[in-house]
């Protein structure tokens, strides 16, 4: 097993890849440049993170972390309304200063889909940690599971949509619009009924 100090050093690492990533953003990321403004070699980053493209997965994986304990705290702030919880979350995701992270994202999930095996376990962050996140509102709230999935769903396609629009167009107006009458249309999306009152019609 990894030395405690080896994982204490990887980790801050990590986070400050992460961080130099969102400031320098990924267009013309390369081992050499990022170790030299880390204060390490780039052996020392293939020691840790075994190649550049396991690296950036785990950047990804890191900031999503990142985020989701943010987010998390924007839900347990009980002032805040479920659709007021959703424009903060567009508000974080959609400031410029983090769409060099998206860019990379966008850019690495169309790469994982032509080849999953050259990013292994980026989906599961990408895909199955987000929805667990998502769904924890609702089935707070009594929702059964699939409804929180389904609820869940929508919004990680929704947000996804959104961005995507963005980094390809930055029409902000635009988009910001949508946004505001998609968060107004969730409170509408259909559920299922109590077990308790299926069939009895």
């Amino acid at each position: 097993m990894p030395r405690a100090a080896d994982r204490e050093k990887r980790q801050h690492l990590l986070d400050r890849t992460v961080d130099y990533v969102y400031e320098h953003g990924i267009a013309n990321l390369s081992l050499r440049p990022l170790a030299k403004a880390l204060g390490v070699s780039a052996a020392i980053l293939l020691y840790h993170f075994t190649s550049k493209d396991q690296l950036v997965v785990e950047v990804l994986a890191w900031a999503g972390e990142r985020q989701r304990a943010h987010f998390g705290q924007l839900r347990d702030d009980e002032e805040l309304t479920s659709a007021e919880v959703c424009g903060a979350v567009w508000k974080a995701i959609s400031d410029p200063h983090a769409q060099p992270l998206f860019r990379l994202f966008f850019e690495v999930y169309g790469l994982a889909l032509q080849d999953p095996d050259r990013f292994p376990g980026f989906f599961p962050g990408a895909v199955a940690n987000w929805l667990a996140f998502l769904e924890r509102p609702a089935l707070r709230d009594g929702a059964s599971k699939a409804d929180a999935r389904k609820r869940a769903t929508i919004m990680l396609a929704g947000f996804r949509g959104f961005l995507l629009d963005l980094c390809a167009t930055r029409e902000r107006k635009r988009i910001d619009g949508a946004v505001d009458a998609w968060i107004a249309s969730l409170e509408h999306i259909p559920m299922s009924a109590p077990a308790r009152t299926r069939g009895r019609e």
